[in-house]
């Protein structure tokens, strides 16, 4: 399992929404990308979320865009008249992460689409599971192209690793804000206990420990701020991440049970 690298060669918009500040850019590829900004908001934390989270996606059959590593150079804020925007550029030199641009993809409108009731089990198993705070009908955070589903933005996911306290008892966790989740009406307990079965199977602990190894060590080491892993090198935090995905998947599932009893009030 390994990510493309590209090089963003042209700064094209901004996309003024969330907190990461992403924007499309040229690659090198020629090809159009969703930056996400390693000097944005949360910082590589942000990225790590968006490249675990979605590639679990990936690797449990939900559609993900393609998700590449790009090589950002600091002479790209030169060209940019927003100073907001040479700041990030520069603040973002190096290495960051994107999402393949979906051309003419539309975001998922609840009330116009209709979706299966096993994918929309999956999609909240998913969230519940990496505690993806940012699925709701406010923000979907979907995509419609070429009629089928796609998920994106996982910036929020993960949120146990802005700080490590007690992190392996946290793995064990409900999530209760899977109630405001966008597809919850859509599912059913029995679906989501179905679901649960299937994707816990699938899961194993080498395609988690393959996902993680995808990060660059460079984003696990922090930077000597408040909430940096407290461990000795990116060794150790990758062990981390891994301990408290796997531990997770653990029975019993407290987030899947809370998943059911959210679902089931809302009847």
């Amino acid at each position: 399992m390994q990510l493309r690298t590209v090089a963003a060669t042209r700064y094209v918009t901004p996309l003024r929404e969330g907190g990461s500040l992403p924007a499309i850019v040229e690659a090198d590829d020629d090809g159009m990308y969703v930056l996400k900004f390693r000097g944005a908001g949360q910082g590589p934390k942000a990225l790590i979320a968006e490249l675990l989270a979605g590639e679990i996606a990936r690797a449990l059959g939900l559609l993900v865009p393609e998700i590449v590593f790009v090589q950002l150079d600091p002479e790209l804020a030169r060209t940019e008249p927003d100073p907001e925007i040479q700041d990030l550029i520069r603040a973002s030199a190096g290495l960051n992460l994107a999402l393949d641009y979906l051309p003419g993809s539309v975001m998922f409108d609840p009330v116009a689409e209709r979706l299966d009731v096993d994918l929309a089990s999956k999609v909240v198993w998913l969230d519940a599971y990496v505690t993806n705070v940012d699925r709701t009908a406010r923000n979907t955070n979907m995509l419609i192209w070429h009629r089928r589903l796609w998920l994106i933005d996982h910036g929020a996911a993960l949120y146990f690793h802005h700080t490590w306290t007690n992190y392996i008892e946290r793995s064990r966790d409900a999530f209760p804000l899977i109630k405001d989740h966008v597809l919850l009406p859509v599912t059913t307990p029995e679906s989501l206990r179905e679901i649960d079965s299937m994707m816990t199977e699938r899961l194993t602990p080498d395609i988690i420990n393959a996902v993680i190894n995808l990060v660059p060590d460079a984003w696990l080491t922090g930077g000597g701020q408040a909430g940096d892993p407290p461990f000795s090198g990116p060794a150790e935090t990758r062990e981390a991440y891994s301990e408290y995905l796997l531990r997770r998947l653990e029975a019993p599932h407290a987030f899947v049970e809370e998943a059911i009893r959210a679902r089931s009030l809302s009847i």
